[in-house]
């Protein structure tokens, strides 16, 4: 594909013309504002749940420890996803709560920075850190916690613009 043929949407980017991987080249992309909110949660026993609402965790404050992992995980991202470029996060939210029934904790994610590529998998990994975090701090007293729907709701910014997750 030449440099002036349009990529269609349903390509993937990250594999040259012989298959191979390769880090995309945004060189010539046009820097704006990039904005990535994703979810997920982890579902446990109400006994689980209540440990953290109590604060008697012998390891800590598990939700403060957990929203402090998610902000190192968006942070370190493209250390750990091979592909993906170092950028200069200008923001990272992440909001955590907890819910009675089912008895769980759901995680969401805003990350943002002005850049030439968006902050989806900074923010799925910032919500995947927090949520392991979660896991690891409870997993003393609940080895069966289930992390799921860890998923993006919306992303904007770059030439495709806004998406938005269906309900």
């Amino acid at each position: 594909m030449s440099k002036t043929e349009k990529k269609s949407e349903n390509t993937l980017t990250h594999f040259n013309q012989q298959g191979e991987a390769h880090m995309v080249d945004i060189g010539n992309k046009d820097i704006t504002k990039r904005v990535a909110v994703t979810e997920g949660r982890i579902f446990m026993k109400a006994e689980t749940l209540q440990h953290i609402l109590e604060g008697n965790n012998k390891k800590g404050d598990v939700l403060g420890i957990a929203r402090i992992a998610g902000i190192m995980g968006a942070k370190k991202t493209p250390d750990l996803i091979p592909l993906c470029h170092p950028l200069s996060l200008t923001h990272v939210d992440i909001s955590l709560e907890t819910q009675q029934e089912p008895p769980a904790v759901y995680c969401k994610t805003e990350v943002a920075t002005s850049g030439k590529t968006g902050v989806e998998m900074e923010a799925l990994n910032a919500t995947q850190v927090a949520l392991l975090t979660i896991y690891d701090m409870c997993k003393a007293v609940d080895k069966g916690m289930v992390i799921d729907g860890v998923r993006l709701l919306k992303k904007t910014g770059g030439k495709s613009g806004t998406w938005e997750a269906d309900a």
